[in-house]
């Protein structure tokens, strides 16, 4: 299983002085030396934490895969299609949101997130699509020509009871389930951290995790690369306890 880790965080700490400390670019500089398999940015609107030269920058010196999370507007499919990440992932978008809240609704917003992903991966582009654990989502991912779908674990991350965490461990199951069947590649994310990855990362089918502000709060007390290898051991021990 692959761990991409987003840097959006350590832009938010650089920008509540609008200096040019922490770096993020460093940042995930370090994560890829401690062993991380992606890097993870998202552009936002508003550009309340990662910036467009962050962008560029990390383009140019990330050498696992740069995964660029972006809203399927006319603005971010430019930028996508410029500087040409390895994996651009729509995301919803709304400007008052703290994170991202939920995943696409790929079957209303249907035709305009085809054109997106038509025009990304004519670009050379791979497109991957954040969406609910709806097997409804994961199936109209496919008919848009997604390359992959991230998997929303938001509602799992935040469930107060066992039982709502088992019901919603269930449905990422059967949502990566038929999104390997049918040949998207499953990966998920969103709320997930050191206590709570171990069953989701146990689910044969998935791929990949992002993991950003878990990962970046751990690295406040103990350092980008020991907050990065603690997580990758946390991954590969539960996979190895599903296999």
């Amino acid at each position: 299983m692959r761990l991409g880790v987003n840097v959006d965080h350590v832009a938010t700490v650089r920008e509540a002085r609008r200096g040019r400390q922490p770096d993020p670019v460093t940042a995930a500089l370090v994560a890829e030396e401690a062993g991380c398999d992606q890097i993870t940015a998202h552009l936002r609107e508003d550009r309340r934490h990662i910036r467009d030269r962050d962008v560029r920058l990390l383009r140019e010196v990330v050498k696992t895969v740069f995964n660029l999370e972006m809203a399927a507007t006319e603005e971010m499919i430019a930028v996508a299609t410029s500087i040409r990440p390895d994996t651009a992932t729509l995301v919803p978008e709304k400007r008052e949101e703290l994170t991202t809240e939920g995943g696409l609704d790929v079957i209303a917003g249907a035709e305009r997130l085809g054109t997106a992903v038509s025009r990304l991966r004519e670009a050379g582009i791979r497109v991957s699509l954040f969406i609910d654990p709806d097997l409804k989502q994961v199936e109209q991912s496919l008919r848009l020509g997604a390359d992959a779908v991230e998997v929303h674990t938001g509602r799992y991350a935040d469930a107060e009871s066992g039982e709502a965490r088992t019901e919603e461990l269930g449905r990422i199951r059967d949502a990566a389930v038929l999104a390997a069947k049918i040949g998207l590649e499953p990966c998920a994310g969103h709320g997930l951290d050191y206590r709570n990855v171990g069953p989701v990362a146990a689910v044969p089918q998935l791929r990949e995790l992002n993991i950003g502000h878990a990962i970046v709060s751990r690295a406040v007390l103990t350092g980008m690369a020991e907050a990065v290898r603690e997580m990758t051991a946390r991954i590969r021990a539960a996979r190895g306890s599903a296999g």
